[in-house]
């Protein structure tokens, strides 16, 4: 037995679980240290994201690769509406588009790192490498 092919999967796993707290830790120290208030759009990632680290942390755990069933589509969905959000931001044609009606606009750059930087496209970058790592997983699961 190849033991490179019996940790890949683990690998995978644990990568994942990593993102989703960092994730999830990142956007808690936005809205509770920093006082950022999330607008609608931030509460559907979040939505998407917090169970992200608890269901990646009990396959980590155990070294379930099947839960990459239930993975793959929060992290797919949470990504696409990353996009959305993250288009809303900086895209000219979507500032017209008007999703957050109450509370705070979805279109408020609370950060702005290097231009391109913001606070959805840091949860579009955790989505994809969640759903990057799953699909990973599946291809070195398949392959054992």
């Amino acid at each position: 037995m190849n033991p490179r092919k019996s940790i890949a999967p683990h690998f995978f796993l644990y990568f994942a679980w990593i993102v989703s707290v960092v994730a999830t830790l990142g956007s808690l120290y936005f809205s509770e240290v920093r006082g950022y208030i999330p607008c609608e759009l931030c509460w559907y990632q979040r939505i998407l994201m917090y169970p992200l680290s608890i269901l990646l942390g009990i396959a980590a755990y155990y070294g379930d690769v099947a839960m990459k069933k239930y993975i793959l589509p929060l992290s797919i969905i949470g990504g696409s509406i990353s996009i959305y959000h993250y288009l809303l931001q900086k895209a000219p044609g979507f500032e017209g588009i008007k999703p957050c009606t109450n509370g705070v606009p979805c279109n408020v750059d609370y950060i702005d790192w290097l231009g391109f930087i913001t606070i959805p496209f840091l949860a579009l970058v955790a989505f994809v490498l969640i759903t990057v790592s799953m699909i990973f997983l599946r291809t070195s699961s398949e392959n054992d």
